[in-house]
This record gives structure tokens, sequence and C-alpha cells, in this order.
């Protein structure tokens, strides 16, 4: 084929509306298509999407996140309220957000209340000799004040690496300085959750135990001027000893700690 004519006068009919231009106007399209310029559009973008991927999800250099234990508060001055004769003891703490089924520790009581020694409120022992990671009956030094069945914990650091390991172990029975029935490796419910488990483990005689009194939140009502007219506010909880106080008293001191059985 020869050459042919650069078309400078020539006329040509555009394939898209059929009217003519100028020959050298005319352009190809995406599709093939000769048309003017004036009628060009170009290939629209959602013909050939980009592949899309999920955007990647693993870091190079994770860390997981901690699993936190609850806390422990700071009780109000003086929050025991005890009377003699009787087994119940009414805490105070508004708004605790605690829930009836807790279990809950207290510690740093400065002085006896009412004639109910300081290891009776804070419900602290030893335990009186070696336990494997199995054993469902465990021996205390002295078990008198724990509630007939609950939750202890006993206090371990790990050898290695310096930290708590402690476990918290449920008993169904409490006889003569030991408890019967445990289950191992398990935590007490507070403010409404459980905690995650602990690990059962072996413990040597002598280390720390301590127990957990099951509360009852008492609840107050208190009236509003608009609606609704009143609502239940809780400022309070009581628990249960196992013997009787010998005399009425309010006491427990300043910055009495209150919380889960576990807490390191």
């Amino acid at each position: 084929m020869g050459n042919t004519a650069k078309g400078k006068h020539a006329l040509f009919i555009s394939d898209r509306s059929g009217l003519q231009f100028p020959y050298t106007e005319m352009v190809r399209e995406w599709n093939g298509s000769r048309v003017h310029t004036s009628e060009y559009e170009p290939k629209q973008p959602q013909l050939e999407p980009k592949p899309f991927t999920a955007d990647p999800q693993g870091l190079m250099h994770p860390r997981p996140a901690a699993i936190q234990l609850p806390t422990t508060d700071f009780l109000p001055q003086n929050p025991f309220t005890i009377t003699a004769s009787l087994t119940q003891v009414s805490v105070s703490f508004p708004s605790s957000n605690y829930s009836n089924g807790d279990y809950v520790r207290f510690q740093r009581i400065s002085a006896p209340i009412g004639g109910v020694p300081i290891t009776t409120l804070e419900l602290e022992t030893t335990l009186n000799g070696n336990i494997t990671a199995t054993d469902n009956s465990i021996t205390l030094t002295d078990s008198s004040a724990l509630p007939l069945q609950g939750y202890i914990m006993i206090e371990k650091i790990n050898s290695v690496t310096g930290l708590y390991a402690n476990e918290v172990i449920y008993y169904n029975g409490n006889t003569g300085n030991v408890l019967s029935n445990c289950v191992r490796g398990t935590n007490a419910p507070f403010r409404g959750l459980v905690p995650v488990n602990t690990t059962a483990v072996s413990h040597d005689s002598g280390a720390k135990v301590v127990g957990a009194y099951l509360i009852t939140l008492v609840p107050t009502t208190v009236l509003s001027t608009g609606q609704p007219s009143s609502f239940t506010v809780y400022n309070s909880f009581t628990f249960n000893l196992i013997s009787a106080a010998s005399s009425s008293e309010i006491g427990g001191g300043l910055q009495t700690l209150s919380g889960p059985v576990n807490n390191k």
C-alpha cells in the first residue's frame, strides 16, 4: 500500500455522532471508535476496578494486652458497724458498684471492732502443710473464722520471674481447720463479674492464706422532686461472721481497703 494523504482538507464522519469534522481533529477512543476531540470520553474507571485486598492485620512486634486484676478501694473512715450478740456486720461504702453475691476481702483494719479480732475481719491465716496442684483437701493453721464455704487465696511468688502466682480456691466444707471439696485454680466473683481463673500450683507450708466474705447490698430509697419520684441507691452492704460480736462498736480506722480476694 502506498503512502496516504495527511488529510489537511479532508472531512471525517464521527463514529459517535455521525457528524462530520476536520479529519485532523479526530482521535481514537479506548473502544476503537474514532470521534472528534470535543466528543472524546475517557474510559470509565469502574470498568476496570482495582483489585481489593484486606488491610494487613498482623503486627511485626506485638505485645498482648495485659489482663488487669480488679482493684481494691478505700472505704470511708470507720466503715464497720458491729452490734453485740449479732453476726451481721454492716459496711458503709457509697457508690461501691458492688453486686449481691460478690466476695470481698478487707485489709488494713486498724484495730479490733466489737471484740472481733483483725484476723477475723481480714480472714488471714497460713497453710499448715505442703499441698500439690491437685489436692482437694487443704489444712490451715486456723480456719475457725472462715465461712463454712467460699473462697480463699494462697499467696505465692514465682521463683523464676519474681511475679505473684497466687491461686484462688473454692471450698465447700470447713471443719477442724480443714477445707474440703476444694476446686483448684478458680476465682471469686467481684462487682458482678468473675475474673479470669487462676492456675492451680503446689504451695509450701506456711504460705499466706486469706479469705473473703459473701456480701449483700443494702438498698436505700431516695425521694426525688422529678420523675421518677424515687430511686434506689446502695450505700452499704452486709456480711456475716461465724461468731457473734461481744460488743457494739463502729470502727475500722482510716484508709481501710475493700476489694477482691486476689488483688496481686
